[in-house]
């Protein structure tokens, strides 16, 4: 149903809007603001834009998905998965390229939402999507050494390796009081009361370590001294300018990948809402506010957005029960930024470094990551080579290798428990027949074969193997009972098959054919081809039909 979950509320539980109720709402929308305010200046700062621009998405885009979206709690804003894809395309399509691959993403999301697709990302397979984020929280941490440890660095290079190769070669520049500062962050987030979540860890150390170099006038980088003055006003929206025909066509691969990455962590970010407070979302219009909250972000000048999970769960956590709560917590936002920027702009750069690190961690899930080399040496080489993927060269390639990958090995699985046995002594054991059949002559002139598992086309080449040993029978009888479908190579190697027959000059039957197989071999044609009389609806009829057909032979034979 494409209804935005906030409709819905109002014309069915209007008790949820109750003034008791929105306050804690409004409560909830403004704890999540002040977790979403730094997170918001870091990963547009790791993302190679200005403080401002991951503001700007979080207002924009939070509301769009708070306002039209199908989960009743989502947090919606910049999060660290992207930051790795925004940066390289920044560096090659500059922010014109950026705002333009968001806008196309958006369009992407709608169009998985309006064809239903909400359903399908659920089944893109759990080694790539730990190996891609697991990648990208190692990218991430390595992008935040150089203002953690107040290098001063100003041509890092892009590659990984060569990256870590320019760090260890200039640990002589470390500014001691830039990673003082920092360590400082990390311990005061680290060890933050866990009773005072209202006012989260990660804002008082801004706030502190703001305070300690403001007045100590210590020589530690800032987002003022690093990305001079902040614009403190939302633009009006417009089109990215400078953008060509083959550009355009050039991002279409980011885009999608954009896409891809916003609609896998918007649903699994209403996944773990709804198990938080036990009600359930709407996939696909999930994917279509995620969309039409990107073209706004886009527009408005912003970056690429999606579902938060970590600020979802403070939301929850915090009493938000309603969309309510995160078009508030854009509207705090909003207020934040008019009123905190000239402040905001104090802020050092290794704080805020420090606490992309601690996302970098939490991304990472290593847990997960370890406890997937117990998996079968198929899941493991998916993880190892998407991450591996990640990490050196560049997402867009991951996620597809990855994809390939998983569905190449899916198809050797299937085609590995796929089976076509001859059953010829089994059938002989379990059905009943009437006393005139001859069963010496059913053994001799007909042969069983039974098909186990989809008959698709990573079973079809075993498939026409197994049967080249029909050749000495007079009738095939193919038990299909236990293939509940058929594609369209399945279909090509069973008309393959009749054929072989008919040059064989053996008859071939059909036993128990499901509904669903039924349809689709009406639909080629296949049972006017080999007559409705040879497709029988169990094997005691199929074998009754093979005899007659004997029989009918060994009278014409005389």
């Amino acid at each position: 149903m494409l209804k935005p979950k906030l409709i819905t509320l109002i014309q069915n539980r209007p008790e949820e809007f109750a003034s008791r109720r929105i306050l804690k709402d409004l409560s909830a929308g403004l704890v999540v603001a002040c977790i979403a305010l730094p997170l918001s200046i870091a990963l547009a700062i790791a993302s190679g834009v200005t403080p401002e621009k991951g503001l700007i998405t979080a207002i924009v885009a939070g509301f769009i998905i708070s306002l039209l979206g199908g989960s009743r709690v989502q947090i919606g804003g910049p999060t660290g998965a992207f930051v790795v894809i925004v940066y390289g395309i920044i560096e090659k399509y500059g922010l014109a390229g950026l705002l333009t691959a968001t806008i196309m993403a958006g369009v992407f999301l709608i169009l998985m939402g309006v064809f239903k697709f909400g359903g399908f990302i659920k089944f893109i397979p759990y080694p790539v999507t730990t190996g891609f984020t697991s990648g990208i929280a190692v990218v991430l941490f390595s992008t935040q050494i150089n203002d953690f440890l107040g290098l001063g660095l100003t041509q890092i290079p892009a590659g990984f390796i060569a990256k870590w190769q320019l760090y260890l070669h200039s640990l002589g520049q470390i500014n001691w009081q830039a990673a003082g500062i920092g360590l400082f962050t990390l311990g005061v987030i680290v060890f933050w009361p866990k009773k005072w979540k209202a006012f989260p860890g990660s804002l008082a150390a801004l706030l502190l370590t703001a305070v300690i170099v403001g007045i100590s006038k210590m020589n530690v980088p800032t987002i003022t001294s690093t990305f001079g003055e902040v614009e403190t006003t939302l633009v009006m929206p417009h089109l990215p300018g400078g953008v060509t025909w083959e550009t355009v066509q050039n991002l279409v691969r980011p885009a999608l990948t954009i896409a891809l990455l916003a609609g896998i962590e918007s649903l699994l970010s209403a996944v773990v809402a709804d198990g938080m407070i036990g009600k359930r979302h709407r996939s696909n219009m999930e994917l279509v506010a995620t969309g039409v909250a990107n073209i706004a972000s886009g527009l408005f000048g912003g970056l690429p957005a999606t579902g938060a999970i970590a600020r979802t769960a403070a939301n929850i956590e915090n009493g938000g029960r309603t969309p309510v709560a995160g078009m508030a917590h854009a509207v705090f936002l909003f207020i934040m930024m008019l009123c905190l920027m000239r402040w905001i702009g104090r802020i050092p750069m290794t704080s805020l470094a420090a606490i992309l690190f601690l996302v970098s961690y939490r991304m990472s899930d290593w847990r997960s990551f370890k406890a997937l080399f117990k998996a079968p040496l198929s899941d493991v080489l998916i993880l190892l080579s998407t991450f591996s993927l990640t990490v050196l060269f560049d997402l867009v390639i991951a996620i597809e290798f990855g994809l390939v990958l998983a569905a190449i090995l899916f198809m050797k699985r299937m085609a590995d428990v796929y089976q076509v046995t001859n059953t010829d002594d089994d059938v002989l054991d379990e059905v009943h027949r009437t006393d005139d059949i001859d069963t010496k002559v059913i053994a001799k002139h007909v042969s069983v074969y039974e098909i186990n598992g989809p008959f698709f086309f990573g079973a079809a080449a075993q498939f026409v193997d197994t049967l080249e040993k029909h050749k000495d029978c007079k009738v095939l009888i193919l038990r299909m009972r236990s293939v509940p479908a058929i594609d369209a190579t399945g279909y090509h190697a069973l008309e393959r098959i009749y054929y072989q027959c008919k040059a064989d000059g053996v008859q071939l039957i059909l036993s128990h054919v499901q509904k669903h197989v039924r349809k689709t071999l009406e639909h080629y044609g296949f049972i006017k081809l080999i007559g409705e009389d040879h497709l029988c609806r169990n094997i005691d009829h199929s074998l009754i039909r093979a005899e007659s057909i004997v029989k009918e032979r060994h009278s014409l034979a005389e």
